[in-house]
């Protein structure tokens, strides 16, 4: 049978259609559009931030933060300061390698060496929805070397000969985050050598064969500061769920809602393809959800163990959003987490109470007042590993310029304290010094509101379990 050209044009016009934003919009109200908007917003928001990061850090070579491209493990021998803007809430205590994986061709060979058994490190293994699917740590590996397969979703292959473990990622890129706890200025000798030690190599070169074709390229969006929190973030998903390997399981449904405003689908978002009235909707959907985030952070905000329900694996997470918050799903903890503190620890290997208010419950702000936390003696923080207390300004979270270089002040560091009569160890928070006497025990802060963060490092079941009790910041003026 002939199809005549004009009715061929018609059926080639509706497939069309039925790939777009005009599509959708069809079948969708302005208040459908809304609420979709929000549960996506919610959903994708930490996908975003994590874009923003692997854009500056391996995509665009002309960031001042990249880092080398993927499948290079960049070895930075030196703390974060605050010239370092891609992460908020930066770690300044713990010397960072930072690796970007595209797993698509073949798994990585990650090689651990030997490390003093004092010494904390770990490799915080993170998926492309922000999880922390699998360590490799002092925490749960010890201190031995080992080396440790490394493989995305659709890899099927055998243990080689030589490896440690075959660990599993989720998707088909990864990030993986190593931190190693640096003894001070003396021991960064020391660290460089560790660094050096540690490996990173496709599976073909470990086992000396030729390696298999590459996956095809990818158009990475150049990414716009600012888009995470605006409307503009549904392009952002759209892309990380593009290249995020096969829907989740039990989340066939919420894809399904989510195309509706064409968010994962063969074609890509394009905002102006919908009416002014949906793009309106969209926004509105956008800017409510990150609104009602911002409440729920708000409202467990004084929970001094709040990091360690945010941060874990997708599992995990679900668990606890219906323990501990009667939520259906864990994408709220997810936002939570992403928002206040990119790639923060799982709980088991460190927990971190943030401080954004007195012990009166009034926000920190050092433009006109001084503040005090003490360490009571034989109650310092019960650790495995160290603690540290960080200082950030309450509008950019990133660490505060100062005078002493200083960002944080932490037990590795505790010979120079200056301590009391008592045992008992205080510090000064406050912009300006409080004396050459006192200054051993000063946190610098800025000229206007500010949060600091306890990083628990290795915590003992005592902080895990709520037992200890975690001092609390004072207002002393």
């Amino acid at each position: 049978m002939k199809i005549k050209a004009a009715t061929l044009a018609l059926i080639l016009a509706a497939t069309v259609l039925c790939n777009t934003g005009a599509w959708a919009e069809e079948k969708i109200s302005p208040e459908e559009a809304k609420q979709v908007a929000k549960e996506a917003f919610i959903y994708g928001f930490p996908m975003v931030v994590h874009y923003k990061t692997m854009f500056n850090y391996a995509v665009d070579e002309n960031s001042p933060e990249y880092k080398g491209g993927f499948g290079n493990l960049d070895r930075d021998a030196r703390v974060y300061t605050p010239d370092d803007k891609a992460i908020v809430s930066p770690n300044s205590d713990t010397p960072y390698c930072m690796l970007w994986a595209d797993l698509r061709s073949e798994p990585i060979v990650y090689t651990i060496p030997k490390m003093e058994e004092n010494r904390y490190y770990t490799v915080q293994l993170v998926d492309m929805y922000t999880h922390n699917f699998d360590y490799i740590s002092a925490t749960t590996k010890g201190h031995v070397a080992g080396k440790y397969l490394i493989a995305g979703p659709d890899w099927n292959g055998e243990k080689p000969e030589g490896i440690s473990e075959i660990v599993r990622c989720p998707t088909p890129f990864l990030f993986a985050n190593n931190r190693t706890q640096l003894f001070g200025a003396p021991d960064l000798d020391r660290m460089k050598e560790l660094q050096r030690e540690y490996k990173v190599e496709p599976l073909s070169e470990f086992q000396g064969e030729a390696a298999p074709a590459r996956a095809p390229a990818i158009d990475f969006p150049k990414w716009n500061e600012g888009d995470q929190f605006t409307v503009e973030a549904f392009g952002y998903i759209d892309f990380m769920l593009s290249i995020s390997g096969k829907t989740l399981p039990g989340e066939e449904e919420l894809m399904k809602r989510f195309a509706k405003i064409n968010i994962g689908t063969a074609d890509k978002f394009a905002l102006e393809s919908f009416s002014p009235e949906i793009q309106e909707a969209l926004a509105a959907g956008a800017k409510e959800g990150f609104a009602e985030a911002e409440a729920f952070i708000a409202s467990i905000s004084n929970d001094p163990l709040m990091s360690a329900k945010l941060f874990g694996t997708a599992a995990f997470l679900k668990k606890i959003a219906k323990e501990a918050y009667q939520l259906d799903d864990h994408y709220m903890l997810r936002f939570a987490g992403a928002h206040v503190g990119l790639y923060g620890n799982s709980g088991e290997e460190a927990v971190y109470p943030v401080y954004g208010a007195d012990s009166d419950g009034k926000p920190l702000n050092a433009s006109d007042s001084h503040y005090t936390l003490t360490l009571k003696a034989g109650d310092f923080p019960p650790v495995n590993a160290f603690w540290s207390l960080t200082m950030y300004d309450g509008k950019t979270q990133l660490l505060i310029e100062n005078p002493l270089d200083r960002y944080l002040v932490n037990s590795p560091m505790m010979d120079d304290f200056v301590k009391g009569e008592d045992g008992s160890l205080t510090f000064y928070i406050q912009k300006d010094s409080p004396g050459k006497d006192l200054e051993p025990n000063w946190l610098p802060a800025p000229d206007g509101p500010f949060y600091a963060v306890l990083r628990l490092y290795g915590p003992k079941e005592a902080i895990l379990k709520g037992e200890w009790k975690i001092p609390q910041i004072e207002k002393a003026n």
